[in-house]
């Protein structure tokens, strides 16, 4: 099970994503949001219903729907979104269900869906 704490530590490792608090809830961004702490809205739960989680929830860019598509399809018990979310890359985790190596490929990924060209060219030549 992945913490904030994670959440924290492998979203500064990246480069040029700063911490930052936006509406109450941490955020982690690199011009444009990489991963944010998004709490269920009382719009959500109605929505969801039953399946609603109860524990903490981890936004996450992704690069486009497919790939939110192909994550909410492949590992459901992990990844969900809302129809808050229509139309916007971006999927939901339960943070509780997630571990830390997973946690680190998605928050990479997500890092690489929004940083600006050159940081990640920058970024893969060291890798």
């Amino acid at each position: 099970m992945a913490t904030w704490d994670d959440v924290r530590e492998l979203a500064l490792a990246m480069p040029g994503v700063e911490e930052g608090v936006s509406r109450g809830t941490a955020v982690w961004r690199c011009g444009k949001l990489v991963v944010w702490d998004r709490p269920l809205r009382q719009r959500d739960r109605d929505e969801l219903g039953d399946d609603a989680p109860d524990g903490p929830i981890l936004g996450a860019a992704v690069s486009d729907e497919g790939e939110k598509r192909a994550l909410v399809e492949s590992e459901p018990d992990i990844f969900f979104t809302t129809d808050h979310f229509q139309g916007y890359a971006a999927v939901l985790i339960r943070l509780d269900r997630i571990d830390r190596t997973r946690l680190a490929e998605v928050v990479t990924d997500a890092w690489l869906a929004v940083a600006p060209k050159q940081l990640v060219a920058e970024y893969e030549a060291r890798a």
